[in-house]
């Protein structure tokens, strides 16, 4: 009889990524996936460090598998199972910790199912981490997450990814064209570009520091890719954005008009105290370019509140420097201090209370600025691919430039391209529309 196998991913795309390829090594072996909330015989959860709220999440999750089979084995992998094996080893419960090389051979250290009296720990040095393991997940029929570049050379302050996730490597070209061409066959319609730093594709792609190609390179192979009707960059830094990738999208067959670009902090004094690797000025400089080839463009932004030094100056700075910028919405950190990193070392601690004030008031900002955006758009047409789920009778959608939007639940709708005039904002934020004649 098969075994079941049930998978819980905490943090981001590339977890989600490389779950799906290791949940894939599982049905080889024979096992039957199954949800999370069912009963399984082992429970695998894909960890993540970036925030305190992530690691406490763990033993919640470690909870809840066994309530439901108090007899599973439970196995961690991922970026905490790194950072910190012997923490995880010690959560009651947990029988096997896996670190950043053993995860995709996880099948390998599963010899039975027997519990264990104490987490078995098999981390590597993160300086072993330097070769490539590529993945894509397929989320729902819409959307598949396709992992193109892991690790990072970067070395901001408050960041344990580098720690977690080791040196910046790439996947090669000719892997990368071959899984977008296998996810295009499974009728799935958009592709999700992710990594830790993707704007660094190329490096490390033959094992060498040397890059054989750029990222310009990367979107302008994909773009060429039969059967692939959209095509999404997840995150890319700033710095890394240029001129010739912003005009590919624009001019692009498949690459939507949605770009997600880490800020972290509108003061150059913060982003100096972070070692980011740009100053506000050029932050400004990308968002004018995709606008100015662009003007539907959608821009979203990561911003870290309460970092160390960050005084009421200049957290005000950074809200009036994405007050006053043409951007869509922000996604929010509150700054959590982490072992080994440099920021968690400095002077000039924000207290927590200020931290959580500042969080909501950038989160508020967020609010309204996607708010502008949507009713920016209103009277344009887009074309909105609709997703699987049936919301309270609702099916929501998103346009090529991120505007989610909903109708009345309709089946024959799901992983369908439907052009639409974008008509009202609904009570709950959301798009309303009227149908064009025929889908694409």
């Amino acid at each position: 009889m098969k075994k079941n196998v049930a998978f819980y991913t905490l943090g981001c795309k590339l977890n989600f990524s490389e779950t799906s390829t290791i949940a894939r090594t599982f049905k080889d072996e024979g096992f039957n996936r199954v949800d999370f909330s069912e009963k399984a015989d082992i429970y695998v959860i894909n960890t993540c460090s970036v925030t305190e709220n992530a690691d406490k999440r763990f033993k919640t999750i470690v909870k809840q598998a066994q309530k439901i089979n108090p007899d599973a084995f439970v196995a961690a992998v991922g970026c905490y199972a790194q950072l910190k094996p012997q923490e995880l080893a010690d959560v009651n419960g947990v029988d096997l910790v896996l670190g950043a090389t053993e995860k995709f051979k996880i099948t390998d250290y599963i010899n039975d199912l027997s519990k264990n009296d104490y987490g078995e720990v098999h981390s590597c040095e993160i300086e072993d981490a330097d070769f490539y393991v590529g993945s894509y997940s397929i989320g729902d029929r819409t959307r598949a997450f396709l992992k193109v570049q892991d690790g990072c050379d970067y070395k901001c302050t408050y960041c344990t990814i580098p720690l977690a996730r080791g040196i910046s490597r790439s996947d090669t070209m000719d892997n990368v064209l071959k899984n977008a061409r296998e996810i295009s066959e499974k009728n799935i319609k958009e592709i999700v570009l992710t990594g830790v730093n993707i704007g660094d594709y190329g490096k490390g792609e033959f094992g060498n520091k040397k890059h054989e190609h750029t990222f310009l390179d990367l979107v302008t192979e994909l773009d060429k890719v039969e059967g692939i009707e959209r095509l999404r960059i997840s995150s890319i830094e700033p710095n890394l954005l240029k001129n010739e990738t912003i005009d590919l999208v624009s001019k692009s067959r498949a690459f939507v008009p949605h770009f997600h670009v880490p800020l972290q902090s509108g003061s150059n004094t913060i982003l100096k105290k972070m070692k980011r690797r740009y100053m506000r000025e050029l932050y400004v400089d990308r968002v004018n370019k995709i606008k100015e080839v662009m003007p539907h463009a959608c821009i979203g932004v990561d911003v870290i509140v309460g970092f160390p030094g960050e005084t009421d100056e200049c957290f005000l700075e950074t809200y009036n420097f994405l007050a006053d910028l043409d951007i869509s919405y922000l996604h929010v950190f509150t700054y959590s201090e982490r072992d080994n990193t440099e920021a968690a070392n400095m002077e000039g601690v924000v207290p927590k209370n200020v931290r959580s004030k500042r969080s909501k008031m950038l989160r508020g900002l967020s609010v309204k600025k996607r708010r502008a955006f949507y009713e920016n758009q209103l009277g344009s047409y887009r074309t909105v691919l609709f997703e699987s789920e049936n919301k309270e009778g609702y099916i929501h959608g998103f346009t090529e430039n991120y505007v989610k939007v909903k109708t009345p639940w309709n089946p024959e709708l799901v992983n369908t391209l439907h052009k639409v005039e974008l008509t009202k904002i609904d009570e709950d934020g959301l798009v309303r529309f009227n149908f064009e004649e025929a889908p694409l």
